[in-house]
This record gives structure tokens, C-alpha cells and sequence, in this order.
């Protein structure tokens, strides 16, 4: 049985995933206290925007690490929630629609909290996230 280690990543990257998270988390509050859904704003924010071009900047840095997959979970946050947007999005169009699109905008706003809270939970414990 061959033992797999994980180096250790720097610390500037783990400050790195840090930061992503909490520019993620000021977007999820924009949406929280202004008009707009938790989802456009996170999505449409410049912190969440900055947020995932830091991951991409900083992903190989990662490599081997634990921090890969925090990389990779905020990267694949971001971009599904961008999916979901749309979907409500083409939804909202359609008259019928309308009500399925309020149900999906509000959903995904609700799935990219608990992803930001668990990954940062779980990097805060220096734990790996499994998809």
C-alpha cells in the first residue's frame, strides 16, 4: 500500500485562500443587505470577481496541497453559480417562468452561502475539500 503525502503550502497561498473567501463573503453580504439577490451579487461583484481571479492566479501554487481543492471548490462555486444565474435568467423571460426563476436565483443564493461557510470551516481546520 503506497502512503501519499501532501506538501505543505506556503503560507502566502493559504492567506490567499483566505482571501478568497472573505471577497466572497462581502459579496454574499452585498446581496444580503442591498436590493439585489445574494446571487447577482455574487456572481456580478468585484469582490467575488477579484476573489476568482485570485484563484485562478494562485491555483498552481496549490498544487499538491490541500489548498488544491479549496481552489477548486471556490472556482467551481463561482461558475456554477454563474450557471444558475443564467437559468433563472432565461426562466425569468417566459411569464410562467418568472416564479421558477425567483425559486432557482433564491436557491443557488442559498447553496453559495453554506459552499463559502463549509470551505472556509473546513480550511480553517486545514481540511481538504471533497466534492
Amino acid at each position: 500500500m503506497a502512503i501519499t503525502t501532501i506538501n505543505e503550502p506556503a503560507p502566502a497561498t493559504v492567506t490567499a485562500a483566505h482571501l478568497v473567501y472573505a471577497l466572497h463573503t462581502v459579496s454574499i453580504l452585498i446581496g444580503v443587505f442591498s436590493a439585489a439577490f445574494i446571487i447577482t451579487a455574487f456572481v456580478t461583484g468585484i469582490p467575488s470577481i477579484v476573489a476568482v481571479i485570485i484563484n485562478y492566479v494562485k491555483r498552481n501554487e496549490a498544487r499538491g496541497t490541500f489548498l488544491e481543492s479549496h481552489f477548486r471548490w471556490q472556482i467551481r462555486t463561482f461558475w456554477f453559480a454563474l450557471l444558475w444565474m443564467v437559468v433563472g435568467g432565461l426562466l425569468f423571460v417566459t411569464l410562467v417562468g418568472i416564479p421558477v426563476a425567483f425559486v432557482v436565483w433564491i436557491g443557488t443564493g442559498l447553496w453559495t452561502i453554506y459552499r463559502v461557510v463549509r470551505g472556509w470551516l473546513a480550511l480553517k481546520d486545514r481540511m481538504p475539500m471533497y466534492v
